[in-house]
């Protein structure tokens, strides 16, 4: 069964911006289905076109790209509401590939309408931009936090903002969140080695401000832990979905 629009159960999330009758009719024309996913099944490849856009529904990806030597530089994790392949929709190809690290299921959007919202809903068209824009800005940070903060300043600030991220669709239970990810997406995301990861997770495990063990993200101490990252308030601003 696809899911429609206007019973889509993001939509309960005070995270997402309301969206007029209007607004949810298109987007119900706007999508053509539905597809499940396995883990590990890429979604998009760098350099491809693909025809199609996605909303993540249920589920948790990777974004990625890869240098010509095979190494990777983790960008993002994909979270449920989250947009996938606008730059595909906009540049003509994707720039960074995306693969699904639990099992996904993801809303599908005919890229070559894409123009058509544009034209017919400015609105959405607006919140595409800020979407994007919005990327851009945590990129931002991200840089910020590899040039400018030690180990454990970057890991409770990345884990700190996942955690948010997750609270926000409704993810968490207490001060747990899956965070089904490898040691290695953690590191290349942050920019850490392996090894250097593994002991600065141990230490801010043993010093009670948070802990990773068998897929699940706890914090300890969200005070702490605000301190160590220098983030005055975690919690997502309101944005759109698509």
């Amino acid at each position: 069964m696809v899911t429609d629009c206007a019973k889509c159960p993001l939509r309960i999330s005070k995270i997402f911006d309301d969206m007029s009758a209007e607004e949810l009719r298109f987007m119900q024309k706007f999508k053509v289905g539905e597809t499940t996913l396995e883990k590990g099944t890429p979604i998009l490849m760098e350099g491809s076109n693909s025809p199609q856009l996605y909303t993540a529904l249920r589920g948790m990806g990777l974004r990625y790209k890869l240098l010509p030597n095979g190494r990777r530089q983790v960008i993002n994790f994909v979270l449920p509401g989250d947009f996938i392949g606008l730059q595909a929709g906009v540049m003509g190809e994707v720039r960074h590939s995306v693969e699904a690290t639990t099992s996904m299921t993801l809303c599908v959007f005919d890229r070559s309408e894409l123009w058509t919202l544009f034209r017919q809903q400015p609105e959405r068209a607006y919140d595409l931009t800020w979407l994007a824009s919005v990327e851009e800005h945590f990129l931002g940070e991200v840089l910020t936090s590899v040039g400018q903060m030690s180990a454990s300043e970057r890991i409770t600030w990345g884990l700190l903002r996942f955690f948010a991220r997750c609270s926000a669709v409704g993810l968490t239970s207490g001060g747990s969140c899956p965070f089904p990810y490898r040691q290695q997406d953690l590191a290349d995301a942050l920019g850490l080695s392996l090894v250097h990861t593994n002991k600065t997770l141990t230490k801010l495990r043993d010093r009670q401000i948070l802990s990773w063990r068998d897929g699940t993200l706890r914090i300890l101490d969200t005070e702490k832990a605000k301190e160590i990252a220098m983030i005055d308030d975690a919690k997502p601003a309101a944005r759109p979905l698509i």
